[in-house]
Parts: structure tokens; C-alpha cells; sequence
């Protein structure tokens, strides 16, 4: 079974609930924008509990990075992560994920589902092969929103944001809907890349579909 220990080298606050932590990179270590894999804490009664993380580093990068939400009520990996410092290690496991980009399209996210899409855009970027896409991004609040400087820089009009729990002036209110779909986008023989809390996933599934969207033009995680 494939396993790789490496040291955090920085730990950041992206928003108040999501840690943005680096670490090095094992010498052999291939993965491909929007993959994943499985992280355990290498300390006594956590080596053997596992949580998947997105890798937002590029392949080429000399460092791994995750971003990652904490949930101070659940007793897991998230939470225990809250204690951990520079220098100490984390065991990775294999790589997977279903998520890969095909061409062209509309990025659909919830919260921290966006983070295979980070990894994404960032290699358009360096590829120069962004332009064209959107990222319908929903979240709680404002502040829920991560690397919102960022996705702006990158997308520009084409970042556009939802938030379920506050109304804000330049942001739309409520949740993805059919309705909201086809008032940002045509989806017409679109390619649609999917992430989010498993409810959210399966409701822009559906919304997907009955708007007309081929099942072969749906690309997100297997569960």
C-alpha cells in the first residue's frame, strides 16, 4: 500500500473556517490537476485515519498544497489539524479522482468542493487555456468564499458568485438553480464540472439534466 511521509512547511489561514497548508514533496509523486488523496496525521491514534484532500498545487510544483476545511465539532482529522505545526508530517496515500479537465466549460462549486478547481485553473493559466471558462461558485457568506482575489484575477466576469445566507450588493442570493444556470451560461453541448457537498452534487445533477445536459458532459467525483 503506497504511503509517503512529508513535513509541513507553512500554515496559513485562507478564510476563517479553511487552512491552506504546504508541505514537501515526495522525489516520485505523480498526479494531475483535480486529483486528490488520502491524508493521515503521523502521530500516535491518527496514522490509521484518513481523510481526502485535493491537491491546489500543480504537478510541477516542488511543494504539495491543500486547502482544508475545519469542522471544530467533529473529532477527526479536520479538527486535529487545528494542533499541528511546522515541521510535523503528514502521511499521504495514493492518488485518485475523477475530475479532469476535457475542454471548455462551466465549473460548478460548493465551498470546499472548489478546491479540485484551483489546481484546474491555475495549470489553464500557466497553459494559458483559461479563457472561456466559468466558475459558479456558492457558498454561505462572503467571507466563506476562498481565494476570492485570486478567482477574480483569473476569471474576471466569468467568477460568479451565489450566497445562500446574506444578501450582498454584486452577488447573486440563493442557491444554483435551473433558472440560474441558463441566465449565466449556454448550455448547449457545454461540458459542466461538478463539486460540492454530495446533496449539492446530486441537485446541479438533476438540474443539469433536465435542462438538457448529456450525462457524457458531466464530469465530477465517483462515489
Amino acid at each position: 500500500m503506497e504511503q509517503h511521509i512529508v513535513k509541513i512547511q507553512t500554515l496559513e489561514t485562507a478564510t476563517h473556517d479553511v487552512l491552506k497548508i504546504r508541505t514537501s514533496k515526495p522525489f516520485f509523486y505523480p498526479f494531475l490537476a483535480g486529483q486528490a488523496t488520502e491524508v493521515s496525521i503521523n502521530k500516535n491514534g491518527w496514522r490509521e485515519k484518513r481523510n481526502p484532500f485535493t491537491f491546489t498545487s500543480l504537478p510541477e510544483d516542488k511543494y504539495l498544497e491543500f486547502f482544508i476545511k475545519i469542522y471544530p465539532t467533529h473529532n477527526g482529522v479536520t479538527n486535529q489539524l487545528l494542533d499541528i505545526q511546522k515541521g510535523d508530517e503528514l502521511i499521504l496515500h495514493e492518488v485518485f479522482g475523477d475530475i479532469a479537465y476535457q475542454k471548455e466549460g462551466v465549473f460548478i462549486a460548493g465551498g470546499a468542493g472548489v478546491t479540485p478547481f484551483i489546481a484546474i485553473f491555475r495549470d489553464l493559466v500557466a497553459k494559458n487555456q483559461l479563457a472561456g471558462n466559468k466558475l459558479f461558485f456558492a457558498n454561505k457568506t462572503k467571507a466563506d468564499i476562498i481565494l476570492h482575489e485570486e478567482f477574480e484575477e483569473m476569471l474576471g466576469k466569468n467568477f460568479i458568485n451565489i450566497l445562500s445566507d446574506e444578501d450582498e450588493e454584486g452577488y447573486a442570493h440563493g442557491f444554483i438553480t435551473e433558472e440560474f444556470i441558463v441566465a449565466h451560461c449556454d448550455v448547449t453541448n457545454k461540458i459542466f464540472y461538478v463539486c460540492g457537498p454530495p446533496s449539492m452534487m446530486e441537485i446541479i445533477t438533476i438540474q443539469l439534466k433536465n435542462l438538457g445536459v448529456k450525462n457524457e458532459n458531466i464530469v465530477k467525483e465517483s462515489f
